[in-house]
């Protein structure tokens, strides 16, 4: 069998965890564009600043130049040096407005139009982002004239330069900032990755682990986990892990056991069982033999076997894995409360009182062997309640089983008058081995009784306020077997 088809002895096939991407994989994948992210909203503003600053450098080489160039006289100043001065600002020309008056002081190769003009004055920080990637996605060699103030009492001064060298010094700040926010980056990655695999990746996985390690072995205690003294919630995770994978292994520890001793019980009852059958048939032989003082003590001794084989098959029958599922019918009521009198014994014995009260015709949709054994369990209880109860000198005994429907539910309630249920044993009456507090009892006859109503939907309950004890059985009719009834009445 390949890896892709193994499976686990019990249960669903269980997946194998894939190790091609892990906690710590989507954390890593997961920070590495948070950094980028984060080095994209510093660019923005970084290489908007870094051409704002270009132009104010031109613009406060432009004012030094103009200083210059204003101071010498009119026409004195020569076209060689002029174009050195021009050439060491990186400008074409530079201008100076004082008041009506606008002055040329220096030009060299000035273009025929100006492309782009940007007033350094009213520059906003929106418009300041904008021009910053217009200018890195243009091409050519286009020209701006870029206007700010002016010292003294001049109004503004503008110079005219060049776009290309403004552009490439941009495109080498790129450069630069990328190389250096992939170094920060990578290096702040790097320590978010590492401290996040420190303080929650590998806890979880330390967790992780000792799930599927208890997985494969949960009855070993050494496979519970070890809680570290974190004060947090995974601290408290692993303590809670801790507590229930105790609490688990010691719950299984103590189901093996009960398991262990349920099969010793079912063999022992089985061959116990097969004893008293046998002890039951001599015991007949007796009832046939003159001597009063045989007769006198021959029924009670059939009736004690018939208890004791009774017990064994209810334990017997209540050992088994699951009880099989009702295969359920329309059923009349009546004929089974009749065999259940007789199985029970009590067609002839004229110290209990029988009643029937089942509404004629009534049918119930149940299993009609299962509905068997929930009433005998039910009657045989009330019986047994009776008998000790008339040890006690009470002369009224009776056994009443009423039957109606009410709707789609099938009521029938079995009761008695003997002394009733105490009170401590009603919170656990139908868990097995809780018994209902009468001398004899094994405490499986309930248990098997609301398992087997339980699987055809219905419910079982104890009766409150009533004389004796009172169980009160439910069965609703399935809802597919109402609709084909139904069906067919149309069709009729």
């Amino acid at each position: 069998m390949s890896e892709t088809e193994e499976q686990p002895a019990t249960g669903a096939p269980r997946p194998k965890p894939s190790r091609r991407l892990g906690l710590s994989g989507k954390l890593l994948l997961l920070t590495i564009p948070l950094v980028m992210i984060a080095g994209i909203m510093i660019y923005v503003p970084a290489i908007a600043n870094f051409r704002m600053n270009r132009l104010n450098d031109r613009l406060a080489a432009a004012n030094t130049a103009a200083l210059v160039l204003d101071a010498a006289p009119s026409g004195t100043v020569p076209d060689s040096l002029a174009r050195q001065i021009l050439k060491s600002i990186g400008a074409r020309a530079v201008a100076i407005k004082m008041g009506q008056q606008r002055r040329l002081l220096a030009s060299a190769d000035l273009p025929a139009s100006i492309d782009h003009d940007i007033d350094m004055r009213n520059l906003t920080v929106w418009s300041a982002i904008v021009d910053s990637f217009e200018t890195m996605l243009e091409t050519g060699d286009q020209s701006i004239r870029v206007v700010g103030p002016a010292p003294g009492g001049a109004q503004f001064i503008e110079v005219v330069i060049d776009e290309k060298p403004l552009r490439q010094a941009m495109y080498r700040f790129s450069r630069n900032l990328l190389v250096v926010s992939l170094g920060i980056g990578a290096l702040t990655a790097g320590l978010v990755y590492l401290a996040l695999h420190y303080l929650f990746v590998r806890p979880m996985r330390r967790l992780t682990a000792s799930l599927v390690a208890f997985h494969e072995n949960p009855e070993s205690s050494a496979r519970i986990i070890v809680p570290s003294q974190r004060g947090d919630e995974i601290g408290v995770a692993e303590r809670e892990l801790s507590d229930m994978q105790r609490d688990l292994v010691s719950m299984l520890h103590q189901k093996s056991r009960l398991a262990a001793l349920g099969l010793a019980v079912s063999k022992i009852n089985h061959d116990l069982r097969n004893l008293l059958a046998s002890s039951q048939l001599l015991s007949d032989q007796l009832a046939s033999v003159p001597d009063p003082r045989v007769q006198r003590f021959a029924p009670k001794l059939m009736r004690s076997l018939e208890r004791a084989i009774a017990f064994c098959q209810s334990t017997l029958s209540y050992g088994r894995a699951q009880e099989a599922s009702p295969d359920r019918r329309m059923m009349l009521v009546e004929p089974v409360v009749a065999e259940v009198r007789e199985s029970a014994g009590l067609a002839a014995d004229a110290s209990i009182t029988w009643i029937s009260g089942i509404e004629r015709g009534l049918a119930i949709d149940a299993d009609p062997d299962q509905l068997f054994r929930v009433l005998l369990n039910l009657v045989r209880n009330a019986a047994q309640a009776l008998e000790n109860h008339q040890r006690s000198g009470v002369a009224t005994q009776q056994i009443r089983i009423t039957g109606r429907r009410e709707g789609t539910v099938a009521i029938i309630e079995v009761s008695d008058t003997g002394p009733g249920v105490p009170q401590k044993a009603r919170d656990h009456l139908f868990e097995a081995f809780q018994t209902s507090g009468r001398p004899g009892g094994s405490g499986l006859g309930l248990a098997i009784a609301a398992e087997l109503i339980r699987a055809h939907g219905g419910d079982i309950n104890l009766v409150a306020g009533t004389i004796g004890a009172t169980f009160r059985i439910a069965i609703p009719d399935r809802p597919v077997e109402l609709l084909s009834i139904r069906n067919e009445r149309a069709r009729a």
